[in-house]
């Protein structure tokens, strides 16, 4: 399942489009947006691809730490898990404190 940033309505990983807003849940999904986010933020040196501890084989070899400019998106194509893809990105900071 995917989340719209704009009115928080769940869809399935394969819309493209909100149903309730119309938006592009190809980057207006709030994992894309999270992305977005970490990539832009100087602090952030490069971003982990978490995933739950039953996820599918798919999502299972997309687990791990990339460069900012190298993070594979979310949903992840081939996801068979029955709830939908659940990962989720995490930044790895340089910095913690100013």
């Amino acid at each position: 399942m995917q989340t719209c940033s704009q009115c928080n309505t769940q869809s399935p990983d394969t819309a493209t489009t909100c149903p309730q807003c119309e938006a592009d849940l190809t980057t207006l999904n709030k994992r894309a947006v999270a992305l977005k986010g970490f990539q832009e933020n100087l602090r952030v040196i490069n971003i982990r691809l978490i995933v739950s501890e039953d996820c599918c084989p798919a999502c299972r070899e997309y687990e791990g730490t990339y460069p900012k400019d190298a993070v594979p998106t979310l949903p992840v194509v081939g996801c068979s898990h029955k709830n939908g893809c659940r990962c989720f990105y995490e930044p790895r900071l340089e910095v913690v404190y100013p």
